[in-house]
């Protein structure tokens, strides 16, 4: 432990690309530790098991330490609470499932999936809101050791009081006061013996020493069912903060679907990881107009938990664009600059892989910019005439783009094999030949009809840059559609 005893921890789950938000967190947590002497933690929650891949892993640990961000401990690293990612830890969490029943604070659920989605389906139907109905609880133990040795399938679920409401002091919302009856009877442990996120959570914070819990505001509404968990134990619970989420400048929850989220989309656009930092940053601390441009270490000392505001942390890109550009100027050496536009451009290969192609493709070396320029731009300014000599009509172009943009997102590894496979099944599963598909998908993202082959430059660009562009191709060739009657 530090001389502080202060240890924080950032979780993340590796079901996809790492997203802003996670950085937001990780970098409250970080300045945290760093303003009170304490340590930073970071902990892989794969409980996920259909969801999680190695492949994310590393996209999330690349995208926190492109971020300036560094870990006492964690699985790439090690240390004395290991291991730091769940699913390594499987046999760790069996005995606090079994204490659990023992004491006789869970039980064994044998609920098929099927009664439990009929049962939610007449709870919405009658106005109140899904949780379990307690079915399982009036099985006494020979019933339930029949069940077993019969083979029936179980989860364990936790038990929750019937009567009064959970009282806490949140570290920035104050008191607050949530009835155990609107609190499910949370699955503890799967049918498969994983620890559901909620389980393993509080039994890793504990085992690892967390003493702050800071996360987003989502997991508000939790905190009973973990300080349930730690009296069943008889742990000591830590102190909880839950952060105001990102939001859009419209106030709605920052989410893929409307704007750019992931960390390796702002990267390859070619912003600088201090300058998306500071931005972040600038919600945890108070300061003067003229102080907006700060580093790490003035950061973390002007970092204020005690003064966060509940009204939600607006993501402003063009705020994130005027302090990426102050950055560029005022902070970069001639040499720092160059150096950076180097680094850049190497990216992920990008421009090696991106020279590889054109080579057999182009006459002369000035060729380049018009035929592999796409893969360095920030922005490709498709408007409707850029698809006019694609032969498809416009409904059928804007069915293509938005039927493909979900479809890409079901791919696990990225790579120019993944793609092609899944662009040829979208083309079976729409009826049409993978030419008439692929033709518009080749304008949104190289912004011409002469460039490299798409498959490798979906690859070569990021799922995070090709999701924006499909986006922004799929908003310009609507408006050759008009609305919908």
């Amino acid at each position: 432990m530090t001389a502080s005893g202060v240890r924080v921890r950032i979780a993340p789950s590796p079901t996809g690309e790492p997203h802003v938000g996670t950085a937001y967190i990780a970098l409250f947590n970080y300045l945290f530790a760093k303003k009170n002497g304490g340590e930073f933690i970071l902990r892989i929650e794969d409980t996920d098991a259909t969801r999680s891949t190695p492949e994310f892993e590393k996209k999330v640990l690349d995208a926190l330490k492109w971020c300036g961000l560094e870990w006492k401990e964690g699985p790439d690293i090690g240390g004395p609470y290991g291991p730091y990612r769940q699913s390594d830890r499987k046999d760790i969490y069996t005995p606090y499932g079994q204490e659990l029943l023992d004491k006789g604070h869970a039980f064994r659920c044998f609920c098929t999936p099927e009664r439990l989605e009929k049962m939610r389906e007449e709870q919405r139907a009658a106005g109140k809101a899904p949780k379990y109905d307690g079915l399982c609880l009036k099985y006494s133990a020979e019933e339930v050791r029949s069940k077993m040795a019969a083979g029936e399938g179980s989860v364990i679920r936790m038990k929750i009081p019937t009567e009064g409401s959970c009282d806490f002091t949140d570290g920035v919302y104050g008191d607050v006061s949530i009835p155990w009856d609107s609190v499910d009877m949370q699955v503890l442990i799967k049918g498969d013996g994983m620890p559901t996120y909620h389980m393993a959570n509080v039994i890793d914070d504990h085992l690892m020493q967390i003493t702050h819990v800071a996360r987003g505001e989502e997991w508000l509404a939790s905190v009973p069912k973990h300080i349930l968990l730690y009296r069943y134990f008889g742990w000591e619970q830590p102190v909880f903060m839950h952060l105001s989420l990102m939001r859009n400048a419209d106030k709605s929850k920052l989410s893929k679907r409307k704007n750019p989220t992931s960390i390796s989309y702002y990267s390859a656009l070619g912003y600088i990881p201090e300058a998306l930092m500071n931005f972040l940053g600038l919600f945890f601390v108070q300061i003067a107009e003229g102080e907006e441009l700060l580093t790490m270490d003035e950061l973390s000392e002007k970092f204020d938990p005690e003064n966060l505001s509940k009204a939600g942390a607006i993501f402003d890109i063009q705020k994130l664009d005027w302090l990426n550009g102050r950055w560029i100027r005022e902070k970069l050496s001639e040499e720092e600059f160059q150096a950076r536009v180097l680094d850049w451009a190497m990216e992920n290969d990008r421009l090696k892989a991106g020279l590889r192609l054109s080579q057999s493709r182009i006459s002369k070396l000035g060729e380049l910019p018009e035929l592999a320029g796409f893969l360095l731009k920030s922005d490709l300014g498709v408007d409707p005439s850029t698809f006019a000599k694609i032969k498809s009509p416009p409904e059928e172009i804007l069915e293509i783009l938005n039927t493909v943009q979900p479809d890409l997102e079901k791919i696990l590894e990225w790579n120019v094999e993944t793609i092609e496979a899944e662009l040829r099944a979208i083309a079976d599963r729409m009826g049409k030949k993978l030419k008439v598909v692929v033709a518009p998908l080749f304008v949104a993202v190289s912004g011409s009809s002469r460039s490299l082959p798409l498959f490798d430059s979906m690859a070569i660009l990021g799922r995070s840059v090709v999701r924006q562009r499909l986006k922004l191709a799929a908003q310009a060739v609507a408006s050759l559609v008009g609305p919908k009657n």
